[in-house]
């Protein structure tokens, strides 16, 4: 994927490359001098509360799903440092805040429609009841008569 092509990813959602900005910072880990020396890790960094390619709904969502990640100005942080080149970790960084904003921008499921026990089954749950309370009646001392 170029890095000057926009993510397209629903109607409602489209990523533009002016909105992400791309730090390169050492990995965290165990790996010796390469760790130490070169800066493969990415700190992709994406503005959702002013990105143009997103509608309302799937803006907010976003920014909720994506929990800690998500500044108070309403930019999401991800970090990638899985990898051992930039080009990796920089895909891996994309790959998932497409799937952040592929999940925000998945439609609402349909309200749950109310359902009522059908009037049989209230009768069964009742005589069950009714049957346990007998057995447990007949538990009890055995008095005298």
């Amino acid at each position: 994927m170029a890095s000057d092509d926009d993510i397209i990813i629903a109607d409602d959602a489209v990523i533009h490359p002016g909105d992400l900005h791309e730090d390169f910072i050492r990995s965290s880990g165990p790996g010796g001098q390469n760790v130490n020396k070169v800066a493969t890790a990415v700190q992709l960094r994406f503005d959702a509360a002013n990105a143009t390619g997103l509608s309302e709904r799937v803006r907010e969502r976003t920014i909720k799903l994506a929990g800690q990640r998500a500044t108070k100005d309403g930019v999401i942080v991800i970090e990638a440092g899985r990898f051992r080149t930039q080009e990796q970790n920089r895909a891996d960084a994309r790959a998932r805040l497409t799937a952040l904003v592929a999940k925000a921008a998945e439609p609402p499921p349909p309200p749950r429609k109310k359902t009522r026990p059908s009037k049989g089954a209230v009768e069964r749950r009742l005589k069950s009841k009714a049957g346990r309370g007998t057995i447990k009646k007949l538990r009890g001392r055995v008095g005298d008569d």
